[in-house]
């Protein structure tokens, strides 16, 4: 099972910050689990969707310069409520720090305007090829495979449209 936990990319200024929203459907299979007669998104869920956000953040800032981007640690993460199927999770993501190598992130996480997650994490970036000469052709099919869902999760709207997605100009 694959679990894809942002589903849009509502804003974002490389470099600085991303806003996203996962939309929580009682169709996903970890909720028939979590809790059976009560199903909410698992907490740690909430943070992947952080996460999975500030990754896009680096992807897009890097232009997809590498094919692994994983969580290297989490701190102070509390959660404040729970996210039910029907409603959306708008995670909001700041960059603190960023290197070629590894970057650092507050993330909050909102139900409407209900506070349900915060955090502080870090995430290291990596390419197959950085260990051996092999994984040159499995980085070039991973980030074309990441520019792809790319396409999907931020797809520009017309200009003011509603649930449209932005760029800030430079």
């Amino acid at each position: 099972m694959k679990f894809s936990l942002i589903d849009r990319v509502i804003e974002i200024e490389p470099g600085k910050r991303i806003v996203a929203a996962k939309a929580v459907s009682l169709a996903e299979e970890y909720l028939a689990e979590h809790f059976p007669s009560f199903p909410v998104l698992p907490g740690v869920f909430m943070l992947e969707s952080m996460v999975e956000a500030a990754s896009w953040l680096v992807r897009r800032t890097e232009d997809f310069a590498h094919s692994v981007i994983l969580l290297e640690s989490a701190k102070g993460v509390t959660y404040r409520s729970f996210v039910a199927p029907g409603h959306l999770l708008r995670v909001e993501v700041d960059c603190v720090r960023m290197a070629s190598d590894s970057s650092r992130f507050s993330g909050v996480g909102y139900c409407g305007d209900t506070q349900v997650v915060k955090g502080r994490f870090a995430l290291s970036h990596r390419n197959l090829a950085d260990r051996s000469a092999d994984g040159a052709a499995v980085d070039r099919r991973i980030v074309a495979s990441h520019r792809a869902r790319w396409s999907l999760v931020h797809s520009v709207q017309g200009a003011g449209a509603p649930g449209a997605v932005s760029e800030p100009r430079r």
